[in-house]
Formats: structure tokens, C-alpha cells, sequence
């Protein structure tokens, strides 16, 4: 008798302990704030100019022969550190006028070396995302 009550009070001691682990967890994950606008850096190796363009989510930005689409862009909240990633496409356009998918993935402003294209002649990589830009949609 005495052992099924030592077995439920450690039954009920795991369950608390899981709960605990499972609100910390998700209390100490970042708020990710979805924005409506994603900032590249673009390199041209051939001519050495590098810029900076913003494009709203689900819009294309042409840089050189590649486009540039966004498809979603976060943000760490304002309280903690700033952080950015987001979900990217990357075309070419090939020299007999074909588009070919060059990169599908996360890229992440933190670590830009991580998933940046990096092609023979542009490289581009995410640096932030934003709710404003004064590029007109």
C-alpha cells in the first residue's frame, strides 16, 4: 500500500516537473514579430559595387541577372537582442533568358555567411527586416 503511494506522489512530482520545464520553455523562446519588409546587401564582384535594397514580402527585387523574393521576414521583439531571418528565393537569369532557382532557404542577419547566396559574380545576403521602408511598393 505504502509502495502505490510512494508511486503516485512520483508520478505527480514528474508531471509538475514537466510542466515547469514545458513553461520555461516556452516563456523564454523570443517573440518573433513578422514584418512586412526585408533588407539585402548585394554585392557585383565584377564591378566591386556593393548596395543595399529593401523588398517587401512576396515582391521580387532585381539585383544584376538574379531576383531576389522574400516570402517571410522576422524580427526579435524590441526587448531583446535585435536578431532577423527569413525565408528567401533566389533566381537567375540565365544568358539565354531562362530563370533557374539558385537558393531556397532561411538566411539569417546574424550570421550572414551561414545561408548567403554566393554566386560566381553576386553574392546577397539578409541584414535586417522592418516594418517601413521608403522604397515605394
Amino acid at each position: 500500500m505504502v509502495y502505490f503511494f510512494y508511486l503516485r506522489w512520483l508520478q505527480l512530482i514528474t508531471i509538475c516537473v514537466v510542466i515547469c520545464v514545458i513553461a520555461f520553455v516556452v516563456s523564454a523562446q523570443a517573440e518573433r514579430v513578422k514584418n512586412p519588409v526585408a533588407t539585402f546587401s548585394g554585392l557585383d564582384k565584377i564591378n566591386g559595387r556593393m548596395i543595399t535594397f529593401d523588398v517587401y514580402l512576396n515582391e521580387m527585387y532585381q539585383f544584376g541577372a538574379l531576383q531576389v523574393t522574400p516570402r517571410v521576414c522576422y524580427a526579435s521583439s524590441e526587448s531583446e537582442a535585435a536578431r532577423s531571418d527569413g525565408f528567401v528565393e533566389v533566381n537567375e537569369i540565365t544568358l539565354d533568358r531562362k530563370i533557374q532557382r539558385i537558393f531556397t532557404g532561411w538566411m539569417f542577419a546574424d550570421s550572414p555567411g551561414l545561408n548567403a547566396v554566393e554566386h560566381p559574380i553576386y553574392d546577397i545576403w539578409l541584414k535586417n527586416c522592418k516594418q517601413r521602408s521608403l522604397t515605394p511598393r
